[in-house]
């Protein structure tokens, strides 16, 4: 049985979630069938029932266009789950729904039935906090699942190109909720555990940051929340 999650004693703001769901789109300025999947992801930013993630993947700056926003570890997380949902092939665009669902995304139908598939991965209640000191202070609940890393990432929550070379030259791209890093800060194993964690550096451009609770074979995703991290 998983049991909620108390933050009364918590001080400030807490972010708490307990049924929202993730949707990670592994994504490349380089490759023109990606614009409407992210134009598609962007409409699902403000639901408060989804964390909507962008992974800029760098297989394709070898085309003539080098994404700037592109990482060898995006690309080495989204062949982690060609592993795990059993895909010959990696490819752009590619979302993947709670870690255990995947469609290119750029039709509403495609997202309507990932959604659905993703509605039916347990959850396990995730809490976090900003304290005034600059620590995170992160709780998650306890209950019966398989172990899992906790994972920090942080994410631009808008950002645009001018691309001048490759299969999008001459369009300004929009983009939202880029990632830009995924740390491990911890491992849960179905005990309710509390962690602290520095805060990202915003800088100025305004950032968000969100804990998903991943199963360790980097399959499920049975808990996250998100905030947004003042500049």
């Amino acid at each position: 049985m998983v049991t909620g999650i108390q933050t009364d004693s918590l001080a400030g703001d807490t972010i708490q979630s307990s049924n929202v769901t993730v949707i990670e789109l592994f994504t490349s300025e380089g490759c023109s069938s990606c614009p409407p999947a992210e134009a598609n992801l962007g409409k699902l930013v403000d639901r408060d029932d989804i964390i909507a993630l962008a992974y800029h993947v760098d297989y394709w700056d070898y085309i003539g266009w080098a994404d700037p926003y592109a990482s060898p570890e995006h690309t080495k997380r989204q062949r982690q789950y060609a592993l795990t949902l059993r895909n010959r092939t990696i490819y752009t665009p590619q979302m993947v729904f709670q870690g255990v669902y995947d469609t290119p995304g750029s039709r509403m139908g495609q997202i309507e039935d990932g959604y659905a598939e993703a509605r039916k991965v347990p959850r396990i209640p995730v809490a976090m906090e900003l304290a005034d000191d600059g620590m995170l202070h992160i709780r998650i609940g306890n209950g019966v699942a398989n172990d899992a890393n906790v994972l920090l990432v942080t994410y631009r929550q808008r950002a645009s190109t001018e691309v001048t070379r490759g299969e999008n030259a001459g369009r300004l791209l929009e983009h939202r909720n880029v990632v830009q890093s995924v740390e491990k800060i911890g491992h849960w194993n179905d005990v309710a555990l509390n962690l602290s964690h520095m805060r990202p550096e915003a800088g100025e451009t305004a950032i968000g940051c969100a804990i998903l609770l991943q199963e360790s074979s980097g399959g499920r995703i049975i808990g996250a929340a998100a905030m947004d991290l003042p500049i």
